[in-house]
């Protein structure tokens, strides 16, 4: 069996404005994507006619960079700049 990876696992703090969406740290980094995810299904967030794209809330939109539209592989690198 192949071994987790203990980095990716671990817990990590989370920003305040990331912990308005995925609520309060420290989570592991797993666990904060998973928190968002639901987030955005909850809301209806995910684009209708493009999937990959996440239009964001106010809450949102502070993770984001203040960006209206991001796509789910720039939303991983804008969420990690709010794990530490």
């Amino acid at each position: 069996m192949a071994k987790a990876n203990s980095a990716f696992m671990k817990p990590m703090k989370v920003s305040e404005d990331l912990s308005a969406v995925v609520g309060k740290g420290p989570l592991p980094r797993s666990e904060v994507v998973k928190k968002l995810w639901a987030y955005i299904k909850k809301n209806g967030l995910q684009d209708a006619k493009n999937k990959r794209n996440i239009n964001a809330d106010a809450n949102l939109k502070k993770v984001f960079g203040g960006k209206g539209t991001v796509n789910m592989f720039e939303m991983t690198k804008l969420v990690s700049k709010h794990l530490s």
